[in-house]
């Protein structure tokens, strides 16, 4: 008799459940699950992982499509928006001229500002009462306070919608998605309070602006351009100036610090570098900054040679006292050609000269090295420079007349000044820096004015231009606050002015040294 083939059981007959349904009973009638708890489940780990992206992502798509509002600040019609950030902040962008940056809180979120567009009506009002500028910065404020906290609103409502319809599209569970709306409003709540906690008022103290503010100059592109079209650079360049500083003007309505109309501004210059695009740049920057002297650290030649000379011509229609040091690219005749011009005064020997009621002394470059030609001294001629300022300084102190500012070309010699003078001006090295030395005197080394001169062409990336405006007490003649100007070298529009304070100077604080 054959026998039929033993046939092996149906997996799921096998664990008590029958193929055609997705249960399978267990040790007794009634204790059935389903099939599907037999798959492999994934880890808590990658649940809260998963879930966490829901929640972000979610959260920023919410803010991204509906978390703005649009309102009036002062005279501007702007939009304000939170973004994720890794380092928070505030930036106000102003299209198309650049933008404005605070460090006013540290949180994952950053507050946006765009201004879209000036407000005629309220300009115009501005223009014509220039008295209403006064209560400008009140006015900002409440603006800002108002449109903050719409922003708060409305950005609690798109983090949570976005959010759960996130969730509700990749969970298909109410119950997940409603968990992914209340952890991304915890998440924005733990976000506002540390924006909260470390909330820094005085961080318009020391805005930052940059941006593209003109049409980039391009028709600077080799030496022959440079030749042939130089008139119509420097002119962009001088406009690229006005620009930003107008615009950096208005925005400095805001900081509590504001220049007292009695400060003594001066404009530290150095190393023009025979670019005559400087002088174009010097001339606006006394214009816009009312300008009372203007410090010059040296090598404003390249050769020092006597037929470079009607290159100073410019000089003495910049509109401020021009106060000279001789650097190592300027001869004996350019110093004396220097010294025969109006409005001009040559630091040299240590003697101290007063400008603008300042008492300023320096000491010219003991070194003529205008080309490799000439084999340099190096660092022990300026010291020994350094030194003979100093000693001139000390003497200034004894007699009762300190001197308010030391300047020397070379930073090796304006460090010899310290202890003896509260601040100190030098050039040389191209590339701006500012520390207080371990006597208290502070040193500011200049960038190039000059973009490095039209030798600039010959680098890939041309150096850039920079000059800065210190603020002085016009009675203790102590350095309140400065601001940095950087501007693209050749054929670059870009532009960058920056604010800053000196924490010497600041209450409480050690201040720097004085005879007075």
């Amino acid at each position: 008799m054959d026998r039929e083939p033993v046939r092996s059981p149906h997996p799921l007959r096998a664990l008590g459940a029958s193929p055609a349904s997705p249960w399978r009973r267990l040790a007794g009638p009634g204790r059935e699950v389903p099939v599907a708890s037999l798959a492999p489940q994934p880890s808590p780990l990658a649940r809260a992982a998963g879930l966490t992206a829901v929640v972000l992502l979610g959260a920023w798509l919410g803010l991204l499509i509906v978390g703005s509002v649009r309102t009036p600040v002062g005279p501007m019609d702007t939009r304000m928006t939170l973004r994720p950030s890794f380092t928070g902040g505030t930036k106000v962008n102003v299209s198309p001229l650049g933008s404005l940056e605070l460090r006013s809180h540290t949180a994952p979120i950053r507050l946006d500002v765009d201004v879209d567009q000036l407000d005629p009506a309220r300009s115009r009002a501005l223009v014509d009462h220039p008295e209403r500028i006064s209560g400008l910065q009140d006015e900002v404020t409440r603006d800002v306070t108002a449109g903050t906290s719409d922003l708060a609103l409305r950005s609690c409502v798109a983090v949570v919608s976005g959010a759960t319809a996130l969730g509700l599209a990749v969970y298909r569970r109410p119950r997940r998605a409603l968990a992914a709306g209340g952890l991304a409003l915890g998440l924005l709540a733990v976000s506002g309070g540390a924006a909260y906690a470390t909330w820094n008022p005085q961080a318009v103290l020391e805005p930052k602006f940059s941006g593209l503010l003109a049409g980039a100059p391009s028709v600077v592109g080799n030496a022959r351009s440079i030749v042939s079209d130089f008139d119509v650079y420097q002119r962009e360049l001088a406009r690229l100036v006005t620009n930003v500083t107008k615009l950096y003007d208005v925005t400095s309505t805001l900081p509590v610090y504001r220049p007292d109309p009695t400060t003594v501004r001066v404009l530290h210059v150095s190393d023009i570098h025979l670019n005559p695009a400087a002088w174009h740049i010097i001339a606006s920057l006394v214009d816009q900054y009312e300008i009372d002297v203007i410090i010059d650290s040296g090598d404003t030649m390249d050769h020092g040679s006597a037929a470079e000379n009607g290159f100073l011509d410019p000089v003495s229609g910049l509109g401020a006292p021009y106060v000279w040091v001789r650097g190592n690219h300027d001869s004996a005749a350019t110093q004396k050609s220097m010294a025969g011009r109006k409005g001009v005064r040559v630091l040299d020997d240590s003697r101290p000269v007063r400008v603008a009621g300042l008492l300023i002394a320096g000491v010219g470059d003991p070194q003529f090295t205008p080309d490799r030609s000439v084999v340099a001294a190096g660092d022990p001629a300026e010291t020994r420079a350094g030194r003979e300022l100093a000693s001139a300084l000390r003497l200034q102190k004894a007699v009762g007349r300190p001197v308010d500012i030391a300047v020397a070309h070379h930073p090796v010699a304006a460090a010899e000044t310290d202890g003896t003078v509260p601040l100190a001006l030098a050039g040389h090295v191209h590339q701006r820096s500012n520390e207080v030395l371990r006597h208290g005197t502070r040193l500011m080394i200049q960038g190039t004015t000059g973009g490095s001169g039209l030798r600039a062409v010959d680098d890939a990336e041309p150096d850039p231009v920079q000059a800065s405006v210190l603020y002085l007490d016009r009675d203790t003649r102590r350095l309140q606050a400065w601001d940095e100007i950087t501007l693209g070298g050749l054929g670059l529009s870009t532009a960058e002015v920056s604010r800053h304070l000196p924490a010497e100077n600041s209450p409480g604080a050690t201040p720097s040294p004085s005879a007075s």
